[in-house]
């Protein structure tokens, strides 16, 4: 059942990632990025209030939904008032803040349960939601795009389909407790394959609908840019390797026979190394590109893979493993994925290419967590089962290095950027004289009716 506390945030987190990124768009980024704080911090109460189970998993629901545009509507703001050149830098640093947030809680959670309750686990968002409501109202800005086309309301309801499917099916295969061998079993189990097959067929569905929508949820115009396909690749295969830090503690316990209070602890390097490095490949990004901030991204990741994989495991084995890791992910998640995004979108749809981002990489790190426990599980759940699975996960890895060789160069990059900035100055040059001519036409009428 705990496992569905869990699943109730990744499903709705993915399913309004798409809507909340429509409406920053259509409404404003400012208003709906407060919009999703005050809906997490309405979540994280009803779940420290719940009186039973049910609930919490109402307030975890509410949690994702709410979280699901902050991230994508943050990095949108940047691409509205940072220049091209100054992107990296700023959304390298995001990046940072959230390494050093998911080093800061577990610690500080491990002091609310020694002094207080659980409850105070999520009471505590909702005074830090209010400091960032009162920031957001007085330093972020809140253009609009001002699309006023009909909402593709079929797109969402396809898109919901499929995340929901997709996400309660890998969830149900509960590989955690799978006998070796088991893995095919569980797979076509009736509460697992008629769901995965439903995800499936709702893509294609999707596809048809959003490319006749006026305005739709998932552009799929995008995807006619070979640099966003290979984007969102890389995305998957990001997701799939963060997902694989879930089981590092399951690993440690069972390698060195530590506490699993110890074990978390033990990931400390592996979130310091991504704090540190989220900031370098920023400011690595505007100086040299983001295909080299990939490639050296996914070649530190699958390193540190092969090393748990192929080394035998020791303390001082698992800790370069992990910096590298922590490193290589620095580099991928987050700041060269939504540079790409930021540079291939024009300013209507800055936010819903970011949705995109967050889609391919939550969906990547549901089919990694899968991956990696049906593996290790299939393979007697020891120590060399999942080191066996790490060192799979690192030939995934390897196959995302090779695709991020074909990403645009720096100058492509440039270029791309350049052609953008153009447009919009057009399109806002005709906007300007639109306005200005308006007051002429009604003057006009007005004389001819006399």
């Amino acid at each position: 059942m705990i496992s569905w506390v869990v699943a109730a945030y990744i499903l709705f987190n993915l399913i309004g990632t798409p809507l909340m990124a429509k409406l920053a768009d259509i409404v404003g980024h400012r208003t709906i990025y407060i919009v999703d704080i005050l809906i997490f911090a309405l979540g994280s109460i009803v779940v420290a209030m719940s009186p039973a189970f049910w609930v919490v998993l109402v307030g975890r629901a509410i949690q994702g939904f709410g979280a699901s545009g902050i991230f994508p509507v943050a990095a949108a703001v940047i691409g509205d008032t940072f220049p091209p050149e100054k992107r990296g830098g700023a959304l390298g640093m995001i990046g940072a803040v959230f390494g050093v947030s998911f080093l800061i809680g577990p610690i500080l959670g491990g002091v609310i349960l020694k002094y207080l309750t659980w409850h105070w686990l999520f009471l505590i968002n909702v005074p830090i939601a209010i400091v960032i409501v009162i920031f957001a109202l007085r330093l972020l800005p809140n253009e609009r795009p001002g699309l006023q086309k009909p909402f593709d309301y079929l797109g969402l309801l396809f898109i919901s389909i499929s995340l929901a499917a997709f996400t309660i099916g890998i969830n149900q295969l509960d590989p955690s407790n799978l006998a070796p061998g088991a893995v095919l079993t569980s797979l076509m189990s009736p509460r697992v394959w008629p769901l995965l097959l439903l995800a499936i067929a709702s893509l294609p569905v999707l596809w048809y609908v959003e490319k006749r929508a006026e305005d739709p949820v998932v552009q799929v115009a995008l995807f006619k840019s070979r640099q966003i396909k290979l984007v969102t690749a890389v995305a998957l295969g990001a997701g799939f390797s963060e997902a694989t830090l879930v089981f590092i503690p399951v690993l440690l316990v069972l390698a060195f026979g530590v506490s699993a209070h110890t074990a978390s602890f033990m990931l400390l390097p592996a979130v310091v190394a991504m704090a540190i490095g989220s900031p370098t490949a920023g400011r690595l990004l505007d100086k040299k590109g983001s295909r080299l901030v990939i490639l050296l991204g996914s070649g530190l990741v699958a390193a540190g893979m092969f090393v748990i994989g192929l080394i035998p495991l020791t303390i001082a084995t698992y800790y370069v493993a992990s910096i590298l890791v922590g490193l290589g992910l620095s580099s991928l998640l987050g700041s060269p994925l939504r540079y790409i995004m930021l540079n291939e979108t024009s300013h209507d749809y800055r936010t819903a290419g970011q949705a995109l981002i967050r889609i391919f990489t939550g969906t990547g790190q549901l089919l990694g967590s899968a991956f990696v426990g049906a593996m290790a599980a299939s393979l007697g759940g020891d120590v060399k089962g999942f080191t066996s699975a790490y060192l799979a996960v690192g030939g995934v890895i390897v196959l995302i290095t090779l695709l991020a060789l074909a990403l645009k160069s720096q100058a492509e990059e440039r270029a791309t950027v350049r052609e953008h900035e153009k447009a919009a100055a057009q399109s806002r040059a005709v906007e300007e004289e639109v306005e200005m001519e308006q007051p002429v036409d009604d003057f006009q009428r007005v004389v001819e009716i006399h």
